[in-house]
């Protein structure tokens, strides 16, 4: 056997045709869920296999590996999967089924389609598997994939089938981030700038992700080959949903027949019975189900599907509808909002510079104030202005109280009453000196006048002059001297 260079796996939701001997009503519904691709086996005759069917994997659409498959890849390869082994986690040594159908569905809704429909495609869809379950290898693993399949099973959806390919080359599939769809990439088949992206690959060890926030994925090209599906709890494709191919009429009658008597008298009832039409749930009961006609069970499934969804398509529309106009409003307000807010914006702005303003005024107002009041209360040098200036420019109330009394203290001799008290008492007494010196000067003055006028007007006397004068007696000079001396004037 051929050694690949590389393998992948693709995994999706399995579902198998649940038999009428475990649950009547499940076994009709998975009918008409499974869709076309549920292989061609009497399930009733062999009762050691288990019909399933899944989405094996999506083309055009990278999966949880980082690895993708285009259009021509997926219809090279999907006949291939027909008749390769179903095993459990990809050991090969424990097969427990095959593969036996092949095809195509739609991305979204599994409806099917056909090779013609499919080769256009550029977007995704789906590759659909059908095949068996053999019972005896493991019947506690196919009675595990029947619960699987119950919607009210604690099992639901807890086994999928995860499909492994070999391949030996590779594109690269750079798409930006928010994209899975190989439609949207940019492919690189240069070798050389492969080898420089590569590490960059999540099957590679790398993140996934380039320096620039973009995603990179592999290819899968040329020589791809199916090695089969593994079952496995721990799925890692985001393929969801699988169907089975609805069951003929013919058959589904003839398994309804078996619960009915063959005898002649009963022809009739089984006749009846085969007009008989479902209208509500209510209507299919044990004893119902033994003289109805299976197809009236799968008709009544069908128009309940059908009804509902006509009335989920409805809701969809009314949902989208109000969607829709809960975003134009939401969009519409969000606008009003942004408006509001850029006004109210510019309004708060304003009102902050007027605040700021109104508070450097009142600042100032306040500065000025406290300053008038330093200088009436105070006589101040302007070494003496500055300083306190710049003590009180920021002060608070209480502050500015406090610091006044403490000025009112540590300045008590600069105080205006005391410097002007002092400045009247300097004065007064300057003006008294100056008065009592403008007297002397008068006084002076008019003695040496006096004294001249009189010496001028003095007789002179023939005096004899005594052989011996009395030193004690003062001369004419000192006699008038001492008439007018200071002390004998009253001087006001």
């Amino acid at each position: 056997m051929k050694d690949f260079k590389y393998t992948t796996s693709f995994s999706s939701v399995i579902k198998a045709l649940i038999p009428e001997d475990k649950d009547k009503y499940l076994a009709m519904a998975s009918l008409v869920d499974i869709g076309d691709f549920i292989p061609e086996v009497d399930h009733e005759k062999n009762i050691d296999l288990l019909p399933v069917a899944f989405n094996a994997f999506v083309a055009n659409r990278v999966n949880k590996n980082g690895d993708v498959i285009d259009t021509s890849t997926a219809m090279q390869i999907y006949k291939n999967f027909i008749n390769k082994p179903i095993n459990i986690e990809h050991n090969r040594d424990k097969v427990i089924g095959t593969i036996l159908t092949a095809g195509f569905s739609e991305f979204g809704t599994d409806k099917p389609l056909t090779e013609e429909q499919v080769q256009e495609l550029k977007g995704p869809f789906n590759v659909t598997l059908g095949g068996v379950i053999w019972k005896v290898v493991n019947n506690n693993l196919a009675k595990l994939i029947e619960e699987a399949s119950d919607p009210s099973s604690e099992d639901f959806h807890k086994i999928s089938a995860s499909w492994e390919l070999g391949f030996s080359e590779y594109k690269l599939a750079v798409i930006q981030a928010g994209s899975k769809n190989l439609e949207d990439a940019q492919i690189i088949e240069d070798s050389d700038v492969i080898a420089e992206l590569e590490p960059h690959l999540r099957s590679l060890g790398g993140s996934g992700e380039l320096e620039d926030g973009r995603n990179i994925y592999r290819q899968v090209i040329n020589e791809v080959i199916p090695l089969g599906i593994g079952l496995t709890e721990t799925p890692a494709a985001e393929v969801k949903g699988v169907h089975t191919k609805k069951a003929k009429k013919e058959e589904i009658l003839e398994s309804s027949e078996k619960n009915i008597s063959q005898k002649d008298n009963n022809n009739v009832k089984n006749n009846t019975s085969k007009a008989m039409k479902i209208t509500k749930l209510e209507d299919i009961t044990e004893e119902s189900v033994k003289v109805l006609e299976a197809s009236a069970v799968s008709d009544f499934i069908q128009e309940q599907l059908k009804t509902a969804s006509e009335q989920f398509s409805a809701e969809k529309k009314r949902f989208d509808t109000e969607l829709t106009q809960a975003n134009e409003k939401h969009e519409a307000l969000e606008k009003e909002h942004a408006e509001v807010k850029e006004r109210l914006d510019k309004v708060q702005a304003t009102l902050h510079t007027l605040e700021a303003e109104k508070a450097a005024k009142e600042a100032e107002e306040k500065f000025t104030q406290r300053m008038s009041m330093m200088d009436e209360e105070f006589v101040l040098e302007d070494a003496e202005r500055e300083l306190i200036a710049s003590d009180i420019k920021d002060m608070g109330d209480e502050d500015f109280s406090a610091y006044q009394e403490k000025l009112n203290v540590l300045m008590k001799h600069r105080s205006r009453e005391v410097v002007e008290a002092n400045e009247r008492q300097k004065a007064e007494e300057e003006a008294k000196a100056t008065e009592a010196a403008k007297a002397e000067e008068v006084v002076e003055a008019s003695a040496e006048d006096v004294v001249e006028e009189a010496i001028e007007n003095a007789e002179p006397q023939d005096e004899e002059i005594p052989n011996s004068i009395d030193a004690s007696e003062p001369t004419i000079y000192e006699k008038y001297k001492a008439a007018f001396a200071v002390d004998q004037f009253n001087i006001k």
